[in-house]
């Protein structure tokens, strides 16, 4: 792992069943400058103390946050990394909960962002190829290839994943300031987040997909098939919002 101080956010809403301390115990005894934020999005289940008792075993590497209303994923996230860069840390990103992405694939992204100055932001893509193990369901996995069909065009970017719950950022200005205001967005504000990237300066060459070694589909989610439609919806806000850029 990197010596440089890596902070991971992870935004939890009803999650103490999926939850799993073992993981976030052992990526902290392998990386010594690694830390969590870990946040409550308004959990109406264990959450909070599951997620307390982990803090207080490692009260120098795990933060909590307490949101007591439910604002969804996109505004824990927000408030999340608005934390983690606060703390110094030089680089800062956020996972899902259910560590679909296995905590172990930090060090791949901390990688690209220590090779490549040019680039800020590091997001994960599930890409099923020989040698790597990702399960999908069917039905998400074509779901999935059709909103991201739609999202390069709302970006004009070609961009193969913009919804893994995986992503590393420079800790940088820009970078900062793509968490200031909250997100119009609640369902895919992962593609509002690159919108605002471009808008604000950004080039397409700051953005890096890497495509995951392991990702599973796990049980649980909270995704519902009404939530593409709603997706859909968005992307055509964030397209008004921010505008295409245009290739060139």
């Amino acid at each position: 792992m990197s010596e440089r101080r890596v902070c991971i956010v992870v935004p939890c809403y009803n999650e103490a069943a999926r939850l799993d301390a073992a993981a976030f115990t052992e990526a902290i005894s392998g990386a010594a400058n690694l830390s969590f934020v870990l946040v409550n999005d308004g959990s109406t289940d264990e959450t909070s103390p599951w997620l307390h008792a982990l803090a207080a075993r490692h009260p120098d590497r795990i933060e909590v946050i307490d949101q007591h209303e439910n604002t969804g994923k996109a505004g824990a996230v927000r408030h999340g990394m608005l934390r983690a860069f606060s703390t110094g840390a030089e680089m800062a990103g956020y996972w899902d909960a259910d560590l679909a992405t296995p905590l172990d694939a930090v060090r791949d992204f901390i990688e690209v962002l220590e090779t490549s100055d040019s680039v800020d932001i590091v997001l994960g893509a599930r890409v099923a190829m020989l040698g790597h193990e990702i399960e999908r369901r069917a039905v998400r996995h074509y779901a999935g290839r059709v909103f991201a069909t739609l999202a390069s065009a709302t970006l004009g970017l070609h961009v193969y994943d913009t919804q893994c719950g995986a992503k590393l950022f420079r800790a940088n200005d820009r970078s900062r300031s793509l968490f200031e205001e909250p997100f119009g967005s609640r369902w895919v504000f992962d593609v509002e987040l690159l919108a605002r990237y471009l808008e604000r300066g950004g080039l397409a060459s700051g953005i890096r997909e890497i495509p995951l070694k392991r990702w599973n589909d796990i049980p649980g989610s909270k995704v519902k098939p009404i939530d593409f439609f709603r997706s859909v919806v968005e992307l055509g806000r964030i397209r008004r919002r921010y505008g295409r850029r245009k290739r060139g």
